[in-house]
């Protein structure tokens, strides 16, 4: 990857596009500690104990949803909207023909996921007033909000909702900047922006209290952080290993006449990756398993009986939360993978090309052979991911119980997908630099 930005640096035109994306993520990052009116940094932070998905949100934004800023929600809700757009272009045969008219099928599906976004980071907006039961109305440090709004109760959490949109909104608009005149995907990058900053406000402390302690304290840390780098090291190989491994299928076409022209004869790949559906299904099971704590602490139900039994059995240290979270990411795995890999299309594809794959009949007999491999390796990897998903958070809460939340799988999974997306999209930017000045 050194080797890749050192060559890309040296062509002037991919340079303006690595520096157009700093300058954005700079941005970004900047926004994310813009306050909001009427909130203190540590309104937020105390009710996220324990909730599995906010803590991976507050994650992804670097910290910003604990601390109430401007871009507290971060990319959060067009995330979501992408994935429900998604699902229902599967469901609805509307917007499936539309997803298949090319460009401007493409462009009103992003036009639609936009409003998509803005509904919900409404409701988001409002379900953190609700969860946290923020105080809008008084204040020790400084004048309460309704006071500035002469008085309005109700402005006062208008307000802050409006902030909190507009922050999404903004996060949206920089994010589809960094894609059309950057490199990469901007989403993507500005997700992978949000955990490198938590992973470094929880390695700081760990550094400094190496110094700032008495001689066995100090000797003790040092060897925490120690263990953490290695902790971090051995699962970040682990990720990258199974993220670049894949089953490749051979395919032969054969040879075809076409007027006076001889097409076809030569031998392809079909390659499967062994974890196609990325952290999709991690955060699909979080967010399935986190949400019924955060209905009852948006409600006050957690003092009720069936509050007391989920923190109790469901509990993140709790066995069954264990089984639960892995069956739950098996499932999802298979779920998306179902949506992402058609056989029946491959395999009429592969047929009306001419190809055919060795020691396997075209048709129907091709398509069940893929649909079989794709579950053997389907299963693999989401055994992969329910582990990675336990282990490494065991792991590290042994380690440093205090920082332990910046360094979960779906963190790693997604710096691991961005950087080698990141690299293989200064790749083909440097590729088709060399094509264009061979042809010239």
């Amino acid at each position: 990857m050194f080797e890749t930005l050192k060559q890309a640096f040296k062509v002037k035109e991919i340079r303006v596009k690595i520096w157009i994306t700093l300058a954005l993520l700079l941005a970004y990052r900047l926004g994310c500690y813009i306050p909001v009116p009427g909130l203190g940094s540590g309104l937020i932070a105390e009710g996220m104990q324990g909730l599995s998905y906010l803590n991976i949100m507050n994650m992804m934004t670097g910290g910003s949803l604990q601390s109430g800023t401007l871009f507290a929600m971060g990319i959060g809700p067009y995330i979501n909207a992408s994935i429900i757009i998604q699902l229902l272009a599967v469901a609805i045969p509307s917007l499936e023909r539309l997803s298949k008219q090319g460009e401007e099928g493409r462009k009103k599906i992003s036009q639609y996921t936009r409003y998509l976004t803005i509904l919900l980071a409404i409701i988001q907006a409002v379900g953190i007033l609700l969860t946290y039961r923020i105080d809008l109305l008084a204040s020790d440090n400084s004048t309460p909000l309704s006071n500035m709004l002469f008085g309005q109760t109700w402005l006062a959490y208008v307000v802050v909702i409006i902030f909190f949109t507009a922050g999404t909104v903004t996060t949206m608009w920089i994010g589809e900047r960094i894609t059309d005149y950057g490199i990469s995907n901007g989403i993507s990058l500005l997700i992978f922006a949000g955990i490198l900053s938590s992973a470094g406000q929880a390695l700081i402390p760990m550094v400094t209290n190496i110094w700032g302690t008495e001689q066995n304290a100090s000797l003790q840390n040092f060897w925490r952080l120690i263990a953490m780098l290695v902790a971090i090291l051995v699962v970040f190989t682990c990720i990258v290993t199974v993220e670049l491994a894949e089953r490749k299928i051979p395919v032969q076409y054969a040879k075809q006449i076409r007027g006076q022209k001889m097409y076809g004869g030569q031998s392809q790949i079909i390659p499967i990756k062994v974890n196609s559906t990325g952290v999709l299904p991690l955060i699909f099971a979080f967010s399935i398993i986190s949400f019924p704590e955060l209905i009852m602490t948006m409600f006050n139900l957690t003092g009720s009986a069936f509050g007391q039994w989920w923190v109790t059995w469901m509990g993140t240290d709790s066995w069954l939360y264990m089984v639960v979270l892995s069956l739950f990411i098996i499932f999802f795995a298979y779920f998306y993978t179902s949506i992402q890999f058609n056989p029946d299309d491959i395999s009429k594809s592969i047929q009306q090309n001419g190809g055919f794959i060795m020691g396997i009949r075209p048709g129907k007999p091709t398509a069940q052979y893929l649909k079989k491999i794709s579950g053997r390796i389907t299963l693999f990897g989401a055994i992969f991911l329910a582990l990675i998903a336990l282990i490494p958070s065991i792991v590290f809460k042994a380690i440093s119980p205090g920082s332990y939340s910046a360094f979960t799988a779906t963190g790693m999974l997604i710096v691991v997908s961005v950087a080698i997306e990141f690299n293989t999209a200064l790749q083909s930017q440097i590729m088709m630099k060399n094509y264009k000045g061979f042809l010239k």
